[in-house]
Parts: C-alpha cells; sequence; structure tokens
C-alpha cells in the first residue's frame, strides 16, 4: 500500500508541476518521433533500424550477463552510430529537410505573390500551354512509342539535373517536344525539363533510383524517373519505348496506362489547381487591400 500510496503522490505532484509549455513540448516531441517513423518506414532505412535494434538488444543482454568483451565492442561501436547514422541515412535526411523546406515555401511564395497577380496569372497561362503540349505529344509518342521522359519542376530548383543537359528555353509544342524526343535526334535519350511552362532544358541526366522494390518490369527510363521524384517534389512524365505506355511518377509512385484524358486530367491536379486556387485567394485580397488605401 505504501508504494501505491507513494507512485499515486508523485502522480499528482507531476499534474500540479504540469505547464502549458509541456504540453507543447510533448505534441513537438511526438510529432518529430512520428515523422522520422513515417520516413524509416516508407524507405530502404527501416531494415537498417531493425538492425541496430537487434544490436541495442544483444547491447542490453550482454551487459545483464556480464559479457564484458562483447559488451565493450558493442560500446565502441555505438560510441559512433550517430556519425555512422547521418552518413549511411544521409538520402533520408536530405528528403526529409527538402519537404520541410517546400512546406514552409509555398505560403511564404503565396504571400509575396500575391501583389503581383498579373505575373502569376502569365505563369498560369503559360503552365497550361505546357500541360497541353506535353499531353498531346505523349499521346503522339505513345502511339509511335518513342520513349520521352518530360520533367516540370515545383518547388525544388533543378539546376544541378538542368547542368547535365542542353539549355533549350523554347515555348512548347507538340511538334518541339516529339522532335527533342524522336529516336535519331542527339537529345532523346536524355530527360526534357520544363521549368516557368517553358521547355527550359533537354538531354538532362537524373538519377536512378536506389529502391529495390521497383518492379523488374521497368527500365532505365522509368527508374530515373522514380529516382527523381524521389529527391525533389518534381511531377514527371514517362512514355514507354517499348510499350508505348504513359505513366506519372510522382514522390517516388509511379502510376501506369494513362490516356489523353486521364494524363490531362492527372496533370491540371498537381500543376494547375494550386496555382488556380492561389490566384483566387489574391484576387480577393487585392480588393480588401485597395479599400484600405481609400480609407
Amino acid at each position: 500500500m505504501d508504494a501505491i500510496r507513494l507512485v499515486w503522490n508523485l502522480f499528482l505532484q507531476m499534474i500540479h508541476q504540469f505547464r502549458a509549455s509541456d504540453a507543447l513540448d510533448i505534441i513537438l516531441v511526438s510529432f518529430i518521433i512520428y515523422s522520422g517513423i513515417k520516413l524509416i518506414r516508407e524507405t530502404r532505412a527501416g531494415q537498417l533500424v531493425k538492425g541496430i535494434l537487434i544490436l541495442l538488444v544483444v547491447w542490453g543482454l550482454s551487459y545483464l550477463l556480464h559479457l564484458y568483451m562483447m559488451e565493450t565492442i558493442l560500446s565502441y561501436f555505438f560510441q559512433y552510430t550517430l556519425i555512422a547514422l547521418l552518413i549511411v541515412f544521409q538520402p533520408e535526411i536530405r528528403r526529409a529537410l527538402e519537404q520541410i523546406g517546400r512546406s514552409g515555401d509555398i505560403g511564404h511564395k503565396s504571400w509575396v505573390l500575391g501583389f503581383t497577380s498579373s505575373q502569376d496569372e502569365k505563369h498560369l497561362r503559360q503552365t497550361r500551354q505546357a500541360v497541353n503540349a506535353v499531353v498531346d505529344a505523349a499521346a503522339q509518342m505513345s502511339k509511335q512509342k518513342t520513349g520521352a521522359l518530360i520533367v516540370f519542376e515545383m518547388q525544388t530548383k533543378l539546376g544541378d539535373i538542368i547542368e547535365t543537359g542542353t539549355i533549350v528555353q523554347a515555348v512548347p509544342s507538340a511538334p518541339i517536344i516529339c522532335n527533342i524526343f524522336f529516336n535519331k535526334a542527339p537529345l532523346h535519350d536524355g530527360a526534357m525539363i520544363i521549368r516557368d511552362g517553358l521547355v527550359y532544358a533537354a538531354g538532362c541526366i537524373l538519377p536512378l533510383t536506389k529502391n529495390e522494390n521497383v518492379s523488374i518490369e521497368l527500365g532505365t527510363r522509368h527508374r530515373a524517373a522514380i529516382g527523381m521524384s524521389e529527391n525533389s517534389d518534381a511531377v514527371v512524365v514517362v512514355v514507354s519505348e517499348e510499350t508505348g505506355q504513359i505513366s506519372v511518377v510522382v514522390n517516388g509512385i509511379i502510376t501506369r496506362n494513362y490516356t489523353r484524358e486521364t494524363l490531362r486530367s492527372k496533370l491540371e491536379s498537381y500543376l494547375l489547381s494550386e496555382k488556380s486556387g492561389a490566384n483566387e485567394k489574391k484576387a480577393s485580397w487585392i480588393p480588401s487591400i485597395r479599400k484600405r488605401k481609400k480609407l
């Protein structure tokens, strides 16, 4: 009974000392742990974490069973574990930090561009033109079984990828895109980068995915598309040279068998819906700002 009473008194003492900042602290730490677990489950890092947990269990058992040699070896191992984790998980950590940065940029960008509606409307028209051109070109290349790899740059800038190719900076159209990916053209093997609604570069080299669970049916072009989407928020369109199938890759996930209509709908949902919503918000801000100025 004394032990129960002692535990109860300690519990009441903790309740009395609990502050709002403690609740916020718990929520933040819980979110970080949840995000870490989610990141690990969605990548190959999960197997590595399982291995580390097994070593921790062995370390604990060696301490309890007085296995001094094993305990000493594992103690030295875990002294450098943090550095080893940073090296091993570097791609996953980089991807997580980029996602955090992108989520912060969206709100900031919308606020800044709220006072440049004309420029944003122009960008929206250019993006819509690029979507229409890519859809028409993909449909043609699908019928002709011409391989293509088209990357829409989003928040993450792809300057390092663009440097591997040739700068084009052309207004997008189906004939231009089809000519670039014509199998005897010098730039047909690489990827096309569309930036700000323009065909900005072609013949670019993309990083291949390291995901071992990718289907063996997918060739180098599809693996490059998955790798690009894993390292950025880009939207990637792929036309298979073997089957003519059209695929879309976003955030490392590939969806296949698109038609002209479904491809248009998919690209508009990723590239135009957010911008259109932002424009509506901006349009509602501008009148209110003008009223304040008149007052």
